[in-house]
């Protein structure tokens, strides 16, 4: 009878032990479930499979589809590489980047040079040479300052001033795409972004003078107004001054010298008196 008992008390452990495991895995597993469920869904994205230079038009071979996990998608995606082939590329694009609608032009519009000007502006090209263009320093997506110098050599009529400031290098020659590591190039024509009234400054000048490139500072935007410089003032900053001369005191005249009294002598005759003066 005692051993009767153990056997049930043993029994009953081994049944509220298993009871208890499986109730724990049961847990486990309903834990678990939401977590495998809350695995963010992953969307469709066409990126860039090279760098794409500015003009150039997005080919087959230019693009590949990745999967973009969440929800939070950038603005003017593609999802199918239907969307963007054909485009012309707007900025530069980078391998792997999205191929984003803000970075590509209209199907219709094709590639090349015109794709980058924006609405109401023009692209006008100026011939220019080593010095003119800063050495090649002046690139794409560089700005400058227009100068124009009127008036041939030992013309003293001759002068120079700033007709146009801020303007933006569209490209250098045939190069739209800007030399990240800066280098120098030599061209002979700068394409550069003007409004209808700049060009026409800008075609005057390039014909009726000679025009030179300032390079500045891209984060420069301030404008300055400026006399100019005339060969005139050119040539006499240089000269040297003649000293200067001590004014001579400007003496008062001499007063006139006071007239002697004269001489008085009284004469008496027959009683009366006479005066002689000399």
């Amino acid at each position: 009878m005692r051993r009767l008992r153990m056997w049930m008390v043993l029994l009953l452990a081994l049944a509220t032990g298993g009871l208890a495991g499986y109730l724990a895995l049961e847990y486990l597993q309903q834990r678990a479930t939401p977590l495998i469920a809350a695995e963010p869904r992953r969307n469709r994205l066409v990126v860039a499979a090279r760098d794409l230079e500015v003009g150039s038009i997005v080919s087959a071979s230019d693009v590949r589809v990745v999967d973009w996990p969440g929800d939070a998608l950038p603005p003017g995606y593609a999802s199918t590489p239907s969307e963007v082939l054909g485009r012309g590329v707007v900025t530069p694009i980078r391998v792997n980047e999205p191929l984003l609608g803000s970075k590509l032009a209209d199907k219709e519009a094709g590639g090349g040079l015109s794709i980058v000007i924006p609405e109401g502006m023009r692209a006008l090209s100026v011939r220019v040479d080593d010095v003119t263009a800063v050495a090649g320093f002046v690139g794409p997506g560089k700005r400058v300052d227009v100068l124009v110098t009127m008036g041939g050599r030992g013309n003293e009529s001759g002068f120079t001033r700033v007709v146009l400031q801020n303007i933006s290098v569209l490209a250098a020659g045939q190069q739209v795409q800007q030399d990240l590591n800066g280098r120098p190039q030599t061209v002979s024509v700068m394409t550069l972004l003007v409004t209808p009234e700049e060009a026409e400054v800008l075609a005057l000048a390039s014909v009726e003078g000679r025009i030179q490139l300032a390079l500045r500072n891209t984060l420069d935007t301030s404008e300055i107004t400026t006399p100019g410089a005339r060969v005139a003032q050119l040539l006499s900053r240089g000269a040297p001054q003649p000293p200067a001369r001590r004014p001579v005191p400007v003496r008062p005249p001499r007063p006139p010298a006071p007239e002697p009294e004269p001489n008085v002598i009284e004469v008496y005759k027959g009683g009366s008196k006479t005066l002689i003066t000399f």
